[in-house]
């Protein structure tokens, strides 16, 4: 069905070649008529489409968020005065951190009035003191954090005692490219701002390499201040949250990003029921099946994820998934990719059952999976095995054991993890962590505690490799 906007360029298109056709000595009057009757009063005896119904049910669940706090900032700094013994022969200041104040602006989605909550992103309200979130018509209130999410860009606030209006949370997985769809938010500082465009790709990820993304992609105009704003469809239902841009000047490209709804529900009832995502695992390393692995495998058309290695002692282990199984589907849904998977199971609560579909030697097959901590995932026993993210946030994803001749060993890293990022491989042995030899798990732990950055060394086969991890 044409929008109003079609039909008003038209009517432009049409104006013009009257005036032409009239020429240019035509009576005003004339030109004009011709306009007239080129837009009509309805279409097919409905009167011309508008958005502004859907508007009117959605803006006022979109609020406006202005945060304050305080950062930590490193400048230019004197390199002597970093030295201790010349800072006691002086007797110079310590050198602590300066701290900065800011202010930012944001937005935020009302999506259960009664209890005053309000989702948004997580660096929205990232190191806030103070957040204030103001309605449509203008009313004040401060607001606290339930939780935050970082890895999703997802957090949610909450405000007592407002009078607040709700949106409800649409199905995204019913989006489709093509879908015509409303941003609101608050860009540059301007409140309550409507753009209008279309679904333009669904599925989008390796945008936060370290975060959980399953982006629909907008050509509606996003800015910022946008970030934490609704992405609403024509059935005034919230499909998505607005939270990135692609644009080398800062303003809207074309390109704009949001976390479909169907992974804000998720996010939300932990962040509501724990104050924070416990994330669930498999314990397998994966990648995405391209055509041609496909093929190798004997199945062309065959889409997933390719488990590459099964950590022992794992969730996936005990469901019996195998190496070279093909993750095809998960609790009857279709995996596609490795991201795909890994955003399917990490947005799981921990213990919950899983249904997994299996692509195994020319058949399907299904397992039951009880989807684990990271922590979980790895051996009971403990003592001798750990998840990397116990230890340091850069080797979340690691599996680590004690190392039969001394060391830590490396068994496994997990795709898209932290420990990814890294030039850490599977069967790395870690030696030594800064100037500390370490044999085992528990000197490990103590070496890394409170290290901000790691320079290890590890014994890779025969060689000796150095590897700088932050």
């Amino acid at each position: 069905m044409p929008t109003a906007l079609h039909l008003r360029c038209r009517a432009a298109a049409l104006a013009l070649g009257a005036t032409l056709l009239l020429g240019v000595g035509a009576p005003a009057s004339q030109a004009a008529a011709q306009a007239a009757r080129a837009l009509p009063a309805d279409v097919n005896g409905s009167p011309l489409p508008s958005l502004a119904p859907i508007v009117k049910r959605a803006s006022p669940a979109v609020v406006n968020i202005a945060t304050r706090g305080t950062v930590a900032e490193r400048g230019q700094r004197n390199p002597l005065l970093e030295d201790p013994f010349f800072r006691r022969f002086f007797e110079a200041p310590e050198q602590g951190p300066r701290q900065r104040q800011f202010q930012s602006a944001g937005s935020g989605v009302v999506v259960d009035a009664r209890q005053g909550l309000i989702i948004t992103n997580a660096h929205v309200i990232e190191n806030a003191t103070e957040i204030t979130v103001t309605t449509i018509d203008g009313r004040d209130y401060k607001a606290t954090v339930v939780g935050s999410d970082t890895a999703a860009d997802i957090a949610v606030v909450k405000v007592k005692d407002a009078k607040l209006a709700e949106i409800p949370l649409g199905d995204s997985a019913k989006a489709e490219v093509g879908d015509f769809v409303l941003a609101i938010g608050n860009p540059f500082g301007l409140q309550h701002t409507v753009t209008y465009g279309i679904i333009s790709a669904l599925g989008r990820s390796g945008i936060n390499p370290d975060g959980y993304e399953d982006f629909i992609q907008t050509d509606a105009s996003i800015n910022p201040g946008n970030s934490g704003g609704a992405l609403v469809n024509l059935r005034g239902e919230l499909i998505g949250i607005n939270s990135a841009i692609l644009s080398r000047s800062g303003g809207n490209i074309g390109i704009g990003f949001a976390i479909p709804s169907n992974m804000v529900r998720s996010v939300i009832d932990q962040l509501v029921k724990y104050g924070e995502v416990k994330r669930g695992i498999l314990g397998v390393n994966i990648l995405t099946l391209t055509p041609d692995l496909a093929e190798n495998l004997g199945a062309k058309d065959l889409q997933g994820a390719l488990v590459q290695q099964v950590v022992e002692g794992s969730a996936a282990e005990r469901a019996g998934i195998k190496a070279r199984d093909v993750i095809t589907s998960v609790n009857g849904s279709a995996v596609k990719s490795a991201a795909e998977l890994r955003n399917r199971i990490g947005l799981m609560r921990v213990g919950e059952s899983v249904d997994i579909a299996l692509y195994r030697d020319g058949k399907v097959k299904h397992v039951t999976a009880l989807v684990a901590t990271r922590g979980g995932a790895i051996t009971a026993a403990a003592d001798d095995a750990a998840g990397g993210a116990d230890l340091h946030k850069a080797l979340e994803g690691a599996d680590l054991a004690d190392a039969a001749g001394g060391g830590v060993l490396v068994r496994s890293i997990e795709q898209g993890s932290a420990a990814s990022q890294t030039q850490l491989k599977a069967n790395d042995v870690i030696t030594i962590v800064n100037v500390k030899t370490v044999a085992n798990l528990k000197e490990l732990r103590a070496a890394v505690k409170d290290q901000s950055s790691l320079l290890l060394t590890v014994k890779r086969g025969e060689t000796t490799v150095v590897v700088p991890v932050r």
